[in-house]
C-alpha cells in the first residue's frame, strides 16, 4: 500500500525573490540553493508554455522544514489578493516556532512584516501572532512558554 513519507517543501509564489529572500533570511531561515527553470519540463509541471522562473530554497536551521520560494517571469499572470484575511479559503499561513518572538518581531519590521491582529498568549503553553510579510504572506510566529 503506497503512503506518503514525509513532507518535502511548501511552495510560495512571490513578485519580489529577493526582498521574501530577506525576509526568511532574517526570521532564521537559511539559504540552501536557488535555481532558474525553463523548459519542455518545466512546461509540463506547470500546465503552462513558456515558464521561465528563478526559485530560492529556504530552510530551517534545523533541517527539517523546506520552503520554496518562487518568482515567475514569464507566463504572466493575474494578481491575487495580497490582504486577503486569514479565514480566506486556502493555503493562509505557515507557522515557524521561534525563541524570543518580540525579538523576532522587531527584526523582522524593518522587512515590511505587520501584525495581522496582536501577539497573544494561548493557555499556558504559547505565545502566538499572524505576521503579515512579503507578497501578503501571513506567518504564524510561536514561542512555547516555559
Amino acid at each position: 500500500m503506497s503512503k506518503v513519507k514525509r513532507m518535502e517543501h511548501v511552495g510560495v509564489v512571490v513578485g519580489d525573490l529577493e526582498a521574501a529572500k530577506a525576509f526568511f533570511v532574517e526570521l532564521g531561515l537559511e539559504l540552501e540553493g536557488e535555481a532558474s527553470l525553463e523548459g519542455p519540463t518545466i512546461d509540463q509541471i506547470n500546465g503552462l508554455n513558456g515558464v521561465r522562473a528563478d526559485v530560492a530554497m529556504m530552510r530551517t536551521p534545523d533541517g527539517s522544514g523546506r520552503l520554496e520560494l518562487c518568482k515567475y517571469h514569464t507566463p504572466s499572470h493575474q494578481g491575487g489578493d495580497s490582504r486577503a484575511p486569514a479565514n480566506t479559503p486556502g493555503i493562509r499561513h505557515i507557522l515557524f516556532s521561534v525563541e524570543g518572538i518580540d525579538e523576532v518581531l522587531e527584526r523582522l519590521r524593518p522587512h515590511g512584516a505587520e501584525l495581522v491582529g496582536e501577539l497573544t498568549q494561548y493557555e499556558n503553553s504559547y505565545r502566538l501572532c499572524y505576521v503579515r510579510g512579503p507578497e501578503g504572506i501571513i506567518v504564524e510566529l510561536a514561542e512555547a512558554i516555559g
